[in-house]
Order: structure tokens, then C-alpha cells, then sequence
């Protein structure tokens, strides 16, 4: 017994300061090609090598596995939208490959802990699977969810500052801008939502993107109706001279759909206020209705 923990242990140990080491720039020593990759002509940037049993090398491993049985999950619970739209809406920095192996590991690790609980207090049979089967899709859709949480208040923000930003670029462009400095300015002095999302559509402009182009991504991206109403006006900027009118005419349409929105919002909140103000008057008058009734048969009863 005492020979197989050591060697189990010399395994650990061994596992261990492998994985640490592969950390270390001067155990881990990139080939030569890799260390003259940033002077080969073009600029190339120096790519990550992955050791043998690194962090990298298991997430590259997982990686797919992860990928595939999240998608199949994610259409089983109902969601239908690219888990890479909804990563770029929200300005991840995490792609779909990470996210999907970030929540494998929650699910590994919410399958340990239910283990571990019914282990320790030994439930009946159906808790129990409950427990080890439950836990590991709850750790799963406490991901699902904070994304989707995420990405819907991302849509709201942008709906609710488009006014805003129309009206901005209306003024710019009636005072003399192009297009693409129109957007960039505001990108560079804005501080919300649509202010980061234009920082990307102008940094796909300076790749060498047309403005147009760059505008309907950023619609594709967001999928927001307001915005997608927004972007083929703003595509007419090579066509009409007078744009900051019709941008001007779109920010107040904008506005009155948000306007609209809140008014809805207000009179069904109002509603909800008459809920338990019924709920409280029915049930009193349903007790005292029923006293002399109950009382009535009795005496046709007798």
C-alpha cells in the first residue's frame, strides 16, 4: 500500500511541476523560428507556444469536445442564437471555444460538489441524482444565463442611446463632417454602449472596411429593429446631401418608439399594482359569503 502512494504521489508530483515549469520562460524556451517571427517581414506577431501538458495545450484538447456538447446543450435548452454574436455584443474578450471549456469546468465542478453532498449525507437514491445530475446543469445555465442577462441589457442600452447618437451625428454632419469622423467622434467622446460599439465600426473602417459595411455589421452584431432602421439611413451618405435632416427625422422616430415604450411599461406596471389590491378585497369577501351560505345550508339541511 505504502509502494503505490508513493508512486502515485511521484505522478502527482511529477504532473505538477511539469505544468509549472511549462510557465517558465527559461525551461520553456521557444524554438528558434518563434523568436524571429516578430523582424520576418510583415510584422508577424510572436505566437504562443504550447508545452506539452500546459494550460494551453488541455484547452486546445477540450476545446472542440466543449464547443459540441455546449451547442447541443444550448439548442436543447431553447437557445437559438451564435453564442459568437452574442460574445461580440457584449464586447467579451473571451471567444466561444474559451467560453464553452470555462463552462465545462463549472459543470465538472458543480458534478464534484453534488457528489461530495450526497456522499457526505447520504440522501435517498432520487435526491441523490437529483443532486449529481442537477448540479452540474445548474453550473452550465448560471453561465447561459449571466450571457443572456448581458446581452439583453446590451440591446436595451444601445436602443435607449440611439436618439442620442443620431442626433449627435445629424448635428456633425450638418455642421460640416464626413461620415466616418462623425463616427469616429463620437466613438472618442462618448462613454456608453453605442460608443464602444462605434469604436469597432470605426476600427474596421481603418482596416480598410467601407463605412457602409462596417454600419451593417455593427446592425447584424447588435440586432436591434431601432438600429436596423438606422444603418440604411445612414448608408445614404454618398447619395443625398442633406443627411442630417433625415438623421434628425430618424432620431425623433427613434425617440417616440422609446417614448412608446415607456408608456407600456408604466400602464402595465400600474395594472400589476391592482393585483394584490383584488387579490385582498376577493378573499375577505369571499369568507364573509361564505359564512351565512355555509350557515343557510345547514338550516335547509336540518
Amino acid at each position: 500500500m505504502t509502494g503505490r502512494l508513493l508512486v502515485v504521489s511521484a505522478l502527482s508530483l511529477w504532473a505538477g511541476a511539469t505544468l509549472l515549469l511549462s510557465r517558465v520562460r527559461w525551461f520553456a524556451r521557444p524554438p528558434l523560428t518563434e523568436r524571429l517571427r516578430p523582424y520576418a517581414p510583415g510584422g508577424l506577431a510572436p505566437a504562443r507556444r504550447a508545452g506539452l501538458l500546459s494550460v494551453e495545450s488541455f484547452r486546445d484538447a477540450v476545446g472542440p469536445l466543449a464547443q459540441l456538447v455546449g451547442e447541443r446543450v444550448s439548442r436543447l435548452l431553447g437557445v437559438g442564437e451564435d453564442l459568437e454574436v452574442r460574445l461580440a455584443r457584449v464586447h467579451s474578450p473571451l471567444d466561444a471555444t474559451a467560453f464553452r471549456v470555462r463552462q465545462l469546468g463549472w459543470a465538472l465542478a458543480g458534478f464534484g460538489a453534488g457528489a461530495l453532498v450526497v456522499l457526505a449525507f447520504r440522501p435517498p437514491a432520487a435526491v441523490g441524482v437529483v443532486f449529481v445530475l442537477g448540479a452540474p446543469q445548474l453550473a452550465f445555465l448560471v453561465l447561459e444565463q449571466q450571457l443572456a442577462a448581458a446581452s439583453r441589457a446590451w440591446q436595451r442600452r444601445v436602443f435607449l442611446e440611439l436618439p442620442v447618437v443620431a442626433e449627435q451625428l445629424a448635428m456633425l454632419l450638418s455642421a460640416g463632417y464626413s461620415l466616418t469622423s462623425g463616427l469616429n467622434r463620437v466613438a472618442r467622446r462618448g462613454r456608453g454602449s453605442c460608443a464602444r460599439d462605434l469604436e469597432r465600426v470605426s476600427r474596421r473602417i481603418r482596416q480598410g472596411v467601407s463605412d457602409t459595411d462596417a454600419l451593417q455589421e455593427w446592425a447584424a452584431v447588435a440586432q436591434v429593429p431601432a438600429l436596423d432602421r438606422l444603418v440604411p439611413v445612414l448608408a445614404l451618405n454618398h447619395e443625398t446631401s442633406d443627411l442630417g435632416r433625415l438623421l434628425a427625422e430618424e432620431a425623433r422616430s427613434i425617440r417616440r418608439d422609446v417614448h412608446r415604450e415607456l408608456v407600456e411599461l408604466a400602464e402595465r406596471r400600474g395594472e400589476q399594482v391592482w393585483i394584490p389590491v383584488t387579490v385582498a378585497t376577493l378573499v375577505p369577501g369571499v369568507l364573509f359569503l361564505a359564512v351565512p351560505f355555509i350557515t343557510a345550508l345547514q338550516l335547509f339541511a336540518a
